[in-house]
């Protein structure tokens, strides 16, 4: 009896042997592989969240030089903010919130660099907007009409329809073109919601070229995303 369950034993054991040779080495991998993937995953997310606490704490310190009206510690913080967290959204606001002090401090050249990098390196459309707005209103200023012009061009999301038109118009307006920024005045005002406040001003924009707004036709359902010129 005894004998008969050792040859049975020898003969499972065999079969395990057989087994594992066949596929051990498959098994050994696959295994490696599931557990390689998940200490990567851990590390990754690791990465990550370490990476976006040392984007914020360098946001903080463009924040603070922007307080302090420190224009000096405000470009250094970009510059490291650019080179080391450029794909971030906490680069993205520190762009746009570095050119406002900029401009404000009357570096306006700093200002539009900064400006025209949000605008070409933005990953979120958004940012990358009103980057593009606020450019074109700073070229504006400066006088610089085809590029402010260019800075609007391409493809725009419907919620930025209304205030690229507007911007639009004025840079038309600047440049003599009256015709052109009547148009533009036009689809801005057809373009926003009735209840936004910004759509008064551009009501305004229309009487000066000699348009009354009232005879106009609003596009019903047309929606700003902002209250305020950006």
């Amino acid at each position: 009896m005894a004998t008969h369950l050792d040859l049975e034993e020898q003969e499972q054991l065999d079969q395990l042997k057989h087994f594992w040779n066949t596929y051990g080495t498959l098994i050994t991998w696959a295994v490696l592989l599931v557990a390689g993937a998940f200490v990567a995953w851990n590390g990754w997310q690791y990465f990550q969240r370490n990476k976006a606490a040392q984007a914020s704490a360098l946001y903080d310190e463009v924040e603070r030089s922007a307080q302090a009206g420190d224009t000096a510690r405000i470009e250094r913080a970009l510059a490291d903010m650019k080179a080391k967290f450029a794909g971030t959204a906490y680069a993205q606001q520190a762009g746009l919130l570095a050119a406002r002090s900029l401009y404000d401090k009357g570096n306006a050249e700093a200002s539009r660099g900064a400006l025209a990098w949000v605008a070409e390196n933005a990953v979120d459309p958004g940012y990358k907007m009103v980057a593009k707005l606020r450019l074109a209103g700073e070229l504006l200023d400066a006088k610089s009409y085809d590029e402010a012009l260019k800075r609007l061009s391409g493809d725009v999301p419907k919620e930025f329809e209304a205030l690229v038109a507007d911007r639009k118009g004025d840079i038309y307006l600047a440049q003599g073109r009256r015709e052109e920024a009547k148009a533009e005045y036009q689809k801005a005002w057809s373009a926003f919601d009735t209840r936004t406040e910004y759509r008064r001003l551009v009501e305004i924009k229309l009487n000066a070229v000699g348009v009354d707004p009232k005879s106009l036709t609003p596009q019903t359902g047309a929606a700003s995303p902002a209250k305020n010129t950006p």
